[in-house]
């Protein structure tokens, strides 16, 4: 269940490109190569746009055609955009929602996000047509092999996008397990992929899906109101044999986990926004970037990617909440804090996130 899709052109790289990496220039190569097709490139993905689909008031879906670069996925797992705008070039993370196995399009679904600009680019201004860089898939919340007895999804907002994937890689297969979806939203008009959902809920008989509006009236039968335990007990019976995933915002993520990780079966979950930070540090430190030979002097209680920025520097990052592993690199000395935990860091040799790290002593790092 959980294997990795992958587009039909995927395939081991040849002996010839083998023998002929020594002397290429992957730079080089990709500046001309893109002059006779922009997906063309020696080893990065790329993807280009092949559809677009509105999918709620502030959502679309976009459908991609991936160069034989992309590695595939498993439903659940998210990848890097990035686009230049305006000249500059733009990351963020989005989650996979599909796949189509028969021409190797994969899809994403982006929500508009005020002040997000590579959100509202996506939605408003890319076409059909256009070339966007892509990272290979990550993330751990995935379905097992062979999933078995009752599962909840909970979705809150954007949180709904891993878990369609789920529910789509599911329904491939005839829904084989019992499962409740439970999605809110602060209106109806916010709502993705409802009408899918309510079709699959018609096709299947194990599996029934709740929306649920926070911020409008129900009507009928519909439940209202934020997540609770008053609220998932009139929904959903025998908590204890569920297996739950749930994504949202990290307030969301929170709740479910207070509720449910001890009563439920089994937990797991995401959040599209990063835990409020455990500590707070004032002062400044110098942080000695090793390759570049800079040292500056940085705030200490901020994140190392947010202040490198400052200084403008642009270090490689994408989900910027810890998770895709982007922005890691080498600490050669000095000591870290977790800005989520608040944990420090004192090994002096380490690997690091530079979007959920921040300076506590001076450091040097391998940037």
């Amino acid at each position: 269940m959980n294997a990795l899709v992958r587009p039909p052109s995927a395939r081991p790289r040849n002996r010839l490109k083998r023998l002929v990496q020594p002397l290429i220039v992957p730079q080089v190569f990709d500046f001309w190569a893109s002059k006779l097709n922009s997906t063309w490139s020696w080893e990065r993905p790329m993807a280009r746009i092949m559809g677009r689909k509105a999918e709620s008031a502030d959502t679309v879906t976009l459908w991609l055609q991936p160069n034989r670069h992309w590695a595939g996925f498993q439903p659940g797992q998210h990848l890097n955009i990035s686009a230049q705008i305006d000249g500059v070039r733009v990351t963020r993370s989005y989650s996979l929602t599909d796949s189509s196995t028969t021409d190797g399009r994969l899809a994403i679904a982006v929500k508009g996000i005020e002040g997000g600009k590579l959100s509202r680019y996506l939605c408003k201004s890319a076409r059909v047509g256009e070339v966007l860089e892509i990272g290979q898939a990550f993330g751990e919340m995935t379905l097992p092999p062979s999933p078995q007895g009752n599962w909840l999804f909970l979705a809150a907002g954007s949180g709904i996008t891993p878990l369609m994937s789920m529910t789509r890689a599911l329904a491939a297969q005839g829904m084989p397990v019992p499962l409740t979806l439970v999605y809110w939203a602060r209106t109806r008009h916010e709502l993705c992929f409802a009408d899918e959902l309510k079709g699959l809920a018609a096709e299947y008989a194990n599996f029934s899906v709740h929306f649920v509006p926070t911020r409008e009236t129900g009507t009928g039968a519909e439940a209202t109101g934020r997540l609770s335990q008053a609220l998932i007990g009139t929904l959903v019976d025998d908590l204890s044999s569920r297996q739950v995933f749930a994504c949202g915002p990290g307030g969301f993520v929170d709740t479910a986990r207070g509720l449910l990780s001890s009563t439920a079966k089994s937990f797991h979950a995401e959040a599209f926004s990063p835990p409020p930070r455990a500590i707070e540090d004032s002062g400044s430190v110098q942080v000695t970037l090793a390759s570049s030979g800079r040292t500056l002097t940085l705030p200490r209680g901020q994140s190392l990617l947010t202040a490198l920025e400052a200084e403008g520097f642009k270090p490689a990052s994408g989900c910027r909440m810890g998770i895709c592993n982007t922005c890691a690199c080498g600490k050669s000395s000095g000591v870290t804090r977790h800005l989520h935990t608040g944990e420090l860091a004192r090994d002096p040799v380490s690997a690091l996130k530079l979007c959920i790290s921040s300076a506590s002593t001076d450091l040097v790092l391998d940037l």
